[in-house]
């Protein structure tokens, strides 16, 4: 009866060692940066949107806000986001905003 259980304790811990040694297939992610042209004037307005980041959607990794040209660029991982739903999330601030050309 030990010679079996041993046996079992060996066969679990042996498939464990070689599902640890099997490197997990990651998602290669796409990131992507798109310029939005925007009605931010203050730098109040700016504040409320980088303090409201997730309000954009998922996958941001970067947002810039240049006031004097109004323009916001913002890195984003292709896979979880689009510019569409982007400015969505800006509208969701009272922010409107557009791709720029």
């Amino acid at each position: 009866m030990k010679k079996i259980l041993m046996i079992c304790l060996v066969l679990v811990m042996g498939m464990g060692v070689a599902m640890a040694q099997k490197p997990a297939k990651k998602a290669v992610k796409q990131m992507t940066t798109t310029v939005f042209v925007t009605n931010l004037d203050c730098p109040n307005c700016a504040k409320k949107v980088e303090n409201n980041v997730p309000s954009l959607g998922k996958g941001i990794k970067d947002l810039k806000i240049d006031l004097p040209t109004r323009e916001v660029s913002v890195t984003y991982d292709a896979a979880k986001n689009n510019p569409e739903t982007i400015i969505k999330g800006f509208k969701s601030l009272n922010v409107e905003a557009s791709v720029k050309k």
